[in-house]
């Protein structure tokens, strides 16, 4: 039970790595507060932890809305009466290719889902840690914001990725000695709807792998809860690489 009475949000939470992470945290005894725009696919997930003895609630929203940063640890406080820690998951892709082709409303999109709302969930879930003096957030990044290799038409993605890096740490140093980690998770290509159905192209994605192949979603997540759990209580600041070697390929 690595995560026993700890209270954590999970953004991006109806589906992928964050249902996978919703399901992996509730298993091992946290209380989860489930955020994203699907509710009725939220809904479905906080009863089948519930009926398997967990502990959820939801709330749908837009992560891009900083009230809705705010509702979810106003509702963690409410239903479990404080908050541990966060997973910051939600996350797009935005339209690929070259930035002198990309419309600037799909930068703005990319940016604002991805970088913006990180922003807004530090803002609302540090202040909530302060009053427990110690706490853990960790950020859903790439390897595409970190070593990428130049790979072409991500100009959007792999900015607000790198940025995002860049917050976490800043954050790590501001709140190290308040006795809050921040820290970034950063995947490879990793079997969600996300990554597409195209068998031909997933099997191109994986091969660019060493391990050649994709990850699940549940091991993206295992490398969340280590950073949310005790067991990281030195780790803060790290851009966590979970990408089955290929930023090594990249370097």
């Amino acid at each position: 039970m690595e995560l026993k009475n700890k209270t954590i949000i999970v953004t991006g939470a109806s589906s992928g790595i964050g249902a996978a992470a919703a399901l992996l945290f509730a298993a091992e005894g946290a209380n989860v507060v489930l955020g994203a725009r699907r509710k009725i696919e939220l809904e479905q997930l906080v009863g089948q932890i519930n009926q398997s003895n967990g502990n959820a609630v939801c709330l749908a929203g837009d992560v891009t809305d900083e009230t809705y940063a705010t509702a979810l640890v106003d509702l963690a406080e409410e239903n479990f009466g404080w908050l541990d820690g966060a997973f910051n998951n939600a996350g797009i892709m935005g339209d690929m290719g070259p930035v002198q082709d990309m419309d600037v409303a799909n930068w703005r999109a990319v940016i604002d889902v991805n970088l913006t709302s990180a922003f807004f969930a530090a803002k609302a879930q540090i202040p909530a840690m302060n009053k427990r003096g110690n706490g853990a957030i960790v950020f859903t990044s790439s390897f595409v914001g970190f070593s990428n290799g130049g790979m072409q038409g991500m100009g959007a993605y792999a900015a607000s990725k790198a940025g995002m890096i860049g917050l976490v740490q800043s954050l790590a140093s501001d709140h190290a000695a308040d006795g809050i980690r921040i820290n970034a998770v950063l995947p490879g290509g990793t079997k969600t709807a996300m990554a597409g159905d195209d068998p031909e192209i997933l099997e191109f994605i994986a091969d660019l792998h060493p391990v050649k192949r994709l990850a699940a979603p549940k091991e993206i997540a295992q490398a969340a809860m280590f950073l949310l759990s005790d067991r990281s209580g030195f780790v803060t600041g790290s851009p966590m690489v979970v990408d089955g070697g290929m930023s090594i390929r990249l370097l």
